[in-house]
């Protein structure tokens, strides 16, 4: 059977490429100022290669490019063009850049924005929104920005702390400003907008920290609300006065109890959207349910519409018109926000318009995306435990019993996938040359342990787990046979067969997004720093650059003056590398973490600076020796409140400092002035204080020095075998 029935405007597309392309279609001459999108250029974007305008560069959200000026004969000469630092925050970089008409519009971590010459990586401009350091107390996975929209001169940047915010897309000067969630909030935004029909639809996170989820659209020229979906109900009786008020009544509050309008509900709505201009539809998907364990939101149990689903939206309005769940009553944290990818494809020999998505629950989902309908679904991740399967007919997941942690009140240790997901926010491609599908694949266990009761944390997160309890083991020999089970792929998948193509194991979880080409090559970068290139149709490795700096963010190709660069974003961190990538990735401490744009084509000829050398670190034990009921209260303390982002076991992932190597854990009165106080709240390290008693602080610092002396005698051990 035919794998994928090519578009016309694809089969046109693809014929008409040769090694030099089109020219890409001119803007009206009104249209030259910087960023000039528009509707006629989106609907376009498709054979428009020299050009990447929105974030999937296409509405149907593909990150394929008609560009093969670069292909499998010739990728081995790619070169490094150019590279420009980012000057912000060593932490994981995530934005997909904006290319339009030779200049590069980029994010960078706590949400500023750069503007480059795409030829030469020269910078043009640079916008600070002024994002408080210490926000990022409110963010699960780092202060991390997928990117800006563009539209009539005009770029949109949704912040960390919540703004909507249009720049001139010339000077980089703000044009308007709204604050899109309620000031004093937990809600962060991290996700890229996007403009559908002269509107910026932005949505926000916060789903472990106790928020209800939605989604907004706003004017495009003048900032006003235009419409907003909530995905969860909120308290009887109250209304919104929103779009979603009578799909709420009518079909989301009968699958909830209790009283979950005062914990938040969850359903935010923090990355993937698409659209498709013929039916006039908006894609959304949800985020988990808030918080993560069911009973404390849900006692009754219940579906929880509409967590983990995808939502079909009429962008005019926000009018509800479809929607699927990937996982009903979501206890796993199993999002449906990863990419949503339009395509047309033959199945059973009918050419049907379909939506796919490839969620954290470790399913790969083809529905309709006129109606919704499920096409087919199959297993896409080698281990998923917590179903048995899914059934065709419902859609419903035949969930495992031993999972179902929330009703039993019973651990489900070695869970897959854990909260991380099969795959996480890292952008899936699609190739409608070969017809399949590329997706960046981890294999990760997590043992899920209820709480047995919710205490409600303002500067912690809000899941109902008990994170303490599911922490790994403090033997570094036990931590170190456990972590060899954690690894990841890139998967290339038939999405009418339903089956895995062909795959590159890479060793280790938590690698980067993916771009297709017609070059019939798959470009990604991983997590030890490797930007590669893959025969798109085989899986071969034709070509390799170290970047010396691990890599989430997804690349892109487009074309300054007749020339095809390829460029990615670089800077680690995030969820899996805050808390556990030491742990399993010990090189990228040694390699540092350089946040930088680099630009790569066939005559570069330009150099990255060696890496800068390892840092002098000496465990230093201490005297002090606190009682063991100290300790296990400070441990239990750490994980609650500094686990997510200081490492597991106190262990850093490398990006954010690791306190067995701090000064202040040998000094009481200094470990107080920061914790409690919040000495370097300026720095992004928030002052505990009004959460955390003097006690419960320097029980902390305790358990910090005992990991500081149980290192160091590891450390002495293994020297003495070697």
């Amino acid at each position: 059977m035919r794998r994928s029935a090519l578009t016309l405007a694809s089969i046109l597309t693809l014929a008409g490429c040769s090694h030099a392309p089109a020219p890409a279609p001119v803007p009206p001459a009104a249209a030259f100022h910087p960023a000039a999108v528009n509707a006629a250029r989106l609907a376009a974007a498709a054979a428009d290669g020299a050009n990447w305008m929105t974030y999937g560069r296409t509405y149907d959200e593909q990150r394929f490019s008609p560009l093969r000026q670069i292909d499998v004969d010739n990728v081995a000469h790619l070169k490094l063009a150019w590279h420009y630092d980012l000057p912000v925050a060593a932490r994981a970089q995530e934005s997909t850049p904006l290319v339009i008409d030779g200049v590069m519009y980029v994010t960078g971590a706590f949400s500023k924005v750069f503007a480059l010459d795409a030829r030469t990586g020269t910078l043009k401009w640079s916008y600070d929104p002024q994002v408080a350091m210490s926000t990022d107390i409110n963010t699960c996975c780092d202060a991390v920005n997928r990117g800006v929209a563009a539209w009539n001169g005009k770029l949109y940047l949704g912040t960390l702390d919540g703004r909507l915010i249009a720049l001139d897309a010339a000077t980089g000067r703000p044009v308007w400003e709204v604050r899109t969630t309620p000031s004093g909030s937990r809600y962060t935004i991290t996700g890229a907008p996007r403009v559908v029909k002269a509107k910026v639809i932005i949505g926000n996170a916060g789903g472990e920290m106790g928020v209800r989820g939605y989604v907004s659209a706003y004017d495009a020229e003048t900032g006003e609300l235009a419409w907003r979906f909530y995905t969860v109900p909120g308290a009887p009786g109250k209304p919104d006065g929103a779009a979603s008020d009578a799909v709420l009544e009518r079909l989301a509050r009968p699958t909830w109890s209790g009283k979950w309008w005062t914990v938040g509900g969850g359903g935010t709505v923090w990355d993937s959207m698409a659209y498709d201009p013929k039916l006039d539809l908006l894609y959304i998907g949800t985020d988990n349910g808030g918080p993560w364990d069911r009973k404390f939101r849900s006692p009754r149990g219940g579906d929880n519409l509409f967590i983990t689903s995808i939502i079909a939206l009429k962008p005019d309005s926000g009018a509800y018109v479809w929607h699927f769940q990937t996982t009903p009553g979501d206890m796993w944290d199993y999002s449906a926000v990863q990419t949503l990818t339009l395509a047309d494809l033959t199945i059973d020999g009918t050419l049907r318009h379909v939506i796919m998505q490839a969620p954290k629950n470790g399913f790969f989902y083809v529905l309709d995306r006129e109606t919704g309908q499920l096409l087919s679904v199959h297993q896409y991740a080698d281990t998923v435990n917590w179903a048995k399967g899914i059934d065709p007919k419902t859609g419903r997941p035949i969930v495992n019993r031993a999972a179902d942690y929330s009703d039993s009140g019973k651990p489900a240790s070695s869970n897959a996938p854990g909260p991380l997901g099969a795959h996480n926010w890292e952008p899936m491609a699609f190739s409608p040359a070969t017809g399949y599908v590329y997706i960046p694949v981890s294999e990760m266990t997590f043992p899920y342990v209820p709480a047995k009761r919710l205490v409600w944390h303002e500067l912690s997160w809000n899941i109902g787990l008990d994170l303490n309890a599911g922490s790994l083991p403090q033997n570094p020999v036990i931590v170190a046979a456990a972590l060899k089970g954690l690894k990841g792929h890139l998967a290339a998948w038939d999405p009418v067969a339903q089956k895995e193509v062909w795959r590159v194991e890479l060793g280790h979880p938590w690698n980067g997004g993916v771009l297709a080409t017609a070059g019939n090559l798959v470009f990604e970068g991983n997590a030890m720093g490797e930007l590669n290139a893959y025969r798109a149709d085989s899986g071969a490795r034709l070509w390799s650059a170290m970047t010396y700096t691990g890599i989430l963010a997804p690349p892109v190709t487009y074309l300054a003056d007749g020339k095809q660069y390829v460029a990615v974003e670089v800077g680690w961190g995030g969820a899996f590398g805050l808390a556990a990538g030491a742990l399993a990735l010990d090189s990228q401490i040694d390699r540092g973490n350089v946040p930088r744009v680099l630009g790569y084509a066939l005559d570069g000829t330009d150099q990255l600076p060696p890496p800068p050398p390892p840092p002098e670190r000496k465990l230093e034990p201490r005297p002090e020796i606190a009682p063991a009921r100290v300790i296990a209260r400070g441990k239990a303390t750490y994980h609650q409140f500094c686990g997510t982002c200081h490492g597991d076991g106190a262990v850093a992932g490398g990006v954010l400092p690791d306190l067995r190597y701090s000064a202040a854990a040998g000094n009481a009165v200094l470990w107080s002035s920061i914790v409690h106080d919040g000495a370097l709240q300026s720095a992004g390290m928030v002052a505990f204080g009004s959460e955390l008693s003097a006690a419960e602080i320097e029980s902390v610092r305790a358990y910090i020095v005992d990991r500081i002396d149980e290192s160091a005698a590891f450390e002495r051990t293994k020297r003495t075998r070697n």
